[in-house]
């Protein structure tokens, strides 16, 4: 497993881990592999149900989300140190969008798995994480 700064600043970028201490960060963190995908790989495939949450260590994806009439339009680029399916480590819902390889490209990854056994093994995780989605919400439903 790796575990480095990179990991932690990334994962402290991530909405949802916002109001975690670093210690439990960094307990996240220490669940990470490494992946290496070649260009044209599909990381993740729209419709199929996410596995975790990907961190680009080196290399570029794109987005893609295909239509219903089948036509495909690029919702972003992401590269080093941003990241994709975040939302999978809470639910199994299938993925809205494909991240496909544009280059040889490295990420860091945590399946949903490993994410679900550092939040039994410290149960103030899923507190402090249930707030943050509160406080979100919130703001999401105020009326401006």
């Amino acid at each position: 497993m790796k575990e480095s700064e990179t990991i932690v600043r990334a994962l402290s970028s991530i909405p949802l881990f916002h109001g975690l201490e670093t210690r439990q960060i960094r307990n996240i963190a220490s669940r990470f592999s490494e992946l290496k995908y070649n260009e044209g790989d599909v990381i993740v495939a729209q419709g199929k149900i996410g596995i975790g949450l990907f961190i680009i260590e080196n290399g570029r994806v794109e987005v893609l989300k295909e239509r219903v009439d089948g036509t495909k339009i690029m919702l972003e680029m992401l590269g080093a140190n941003q990241f994709f399916g975040e939302l999978s480590l809470l639910d199994e819902e299938p993925r809205t969008a494909s991240v496909i390889a544009v280059e040889p490209t490295t990420c860091l990854a945590i399946t949903r798995l490993d994410f679900l056994d550092v939040l039994r093994e410290d149960v103030d995780i899923p507190i402090l994480m249930m707030k943050e989605l509160a406080r979100r919400l919130r703001m999401a439903l105020e009326v401006r």
